[in-house]
């Protein structure tokens, strides 16, 4: 029987049974949609749902304005999840009955100097070669946009299609309606490895020892992926984790001193409908290292305070550290495992909330129905296992 007929019966007599390793915005999307299709879903993590990189990000759904050659796989899977999301998001709410907080006026890549500006403009070039929506604009242009910017902008790159969503609220809603759809979400339940049968994934290994089986295993346990036993560590999806400090200062909600989405040398800012705005983020590679430093939070705030000088004033609301989760080419790592009955759904850096629509659809569609989506072949585990074994 072939693996699309052995999960067809499965579904006829039992219900087919998919675990989903990992509740963050990835898990918990993948986790919806798989009970939308009549699979019987079982949600697990290692702390609290949501808790994770989810929880540390900024929400930025940013394609053209960070588009970079030699990424053109990922930017157009970017893209395609970028138009999932007006309805991802006005279903995911309706289902929840929670808000997302999708904003869509788009974003700013703020040159100061002469050096910003030629960085900017050989960009735009690429991005221009590609047909994305993203255009120069002049200091005045900029300014009047965002009235707050610093006075020597010598111009920005406008991008009108990159929005930004609530990226807490986008987990509390997910939650809600994976619930709703018949899931079951275990926090605090970390799988320590992956339970092998006659060379197929038949569920996890909790930590306290105990069995859970599944017709279906997905791995979508973000930076701790490769830390998951039970295949040899050249299998394992070479996931790492990628620090990042941030902190979030308080706006007066009814006078935002931002109001899009703004990149600058070394930072962003996003600021929220609550008048909170993220500052991040440091990119260190150090491990699962947790600490706040003088320094990380020191060149956030100076590269926030040279783009929009009047933060000087605002309170700290919050600083805080995650664990982006980068493969070796910092893209997602989409598609089946190694063995039968396992897929991986993990590595997605800094665009797991930019790609969570589309990777939610395509990975959910391959457990519950053994159908791939074309779109997520680029970012097969394939691409890194010839090399793992040979090491």
């Amino acid at each position: 029987m072939s693996q699309s007929e052995h999960r067809s019966s499965n579904r006829t007599q039992e219900g087919l049974h998919v675990l989903v390793v990992g509740a963050g915005a990835i898990g918990l999307g993948i986790a919806w949609r798989a009970a939308q299709r009549g699979a019987r879903v079982t949600v697990l993590d290692r702390g609290p749902a949501g808790a994770g990189a989810s929880h540390a990000a900024a929400g930025m759904l940013n394609v053209c304005s960070e588009a970079e050659p030699g990424e053109q796989d990922l930017i157009a899977l970017g893209r395609r999840s970028q138009a999932l999301w007006p309805a991802f998001g006005a279903e995911l709410e309706a289902a929840s009955g929670l808000p997302v907080d999708l904003r869509t006026e788009g974003t700013l890549a703020v040159a100061l100097t002469g050096a910003d500006q030629a960085r900017l403009r050989h960009h735009l070039a690429f991005q221009h070669q590609l047909g994305l929506p993203v255009e120069w604009i002049s200091a005045a242009d900029a300014r009047g946009r965002e009235p707050h910017l610093a006075a020597n902008v010598v111009g920005a790159l406008w991008s009108p299609e990159d929005h930004q969503v609530d990226n807490r609220k986008l987990v509390a809603a997910l939650q809600v309606a994976a619930r709703t759809a018949g899931a079951e979400i275990r926090a605090h339940c970390p799988a320590q490895g992956l339970l092998i049968e006659g060379r197929k994934a038949a569920g996890v290994v909790l930590a306290d020892g105990a069995k859970l089986h599944a017709d279906v295993v997905v791995l979508a346990a973000g930076a701790w992926s490769r830390g998951i036993e039970g295949l040899p560590p050249a299998l394992r999806p070479p996931v790492r984790p990628v620090k990042g400090q941030m902190l979030a200062l308080a706006m007066p909600p009814a006078a935002p001193l931002v109001s899009h989405v703004v990149h600058g040398t070394g930072v962003y800012l996003v600021p929220r409908r609550d008048g909170t705005l993220i500052v991040g983020a440091t990119v260190e590679e150090k491990g699962f290292d947790t600490a706040l430093t003088a320094g990380g939070v020191l060149s956030l705030l100076e590269a926030a305070w040279r783009l929009v000088p009047a933060i000087e004033e605002l309170p700290i609301a919050e600083m805080w550290v995650g664990h982006r989760p980068g493969s070796r080419d910092d893209a997602p790592i989409l598609g089946p495992g190694p063995v039968d009955g396992l897929i991986y759904a993990t590595g997605h850096h800094r665009n797991g909330i930019l790609l969570a629509p589309v990777t939610a659809d395509a990975i959910a569609r391959l457990a519950v129905t053994a159908e791939s989506d074309p779109a997520i072949q680029p970012f097969a585990p394939e691409r890194f296992l010839s090399a793992r074994a040979a090491e």
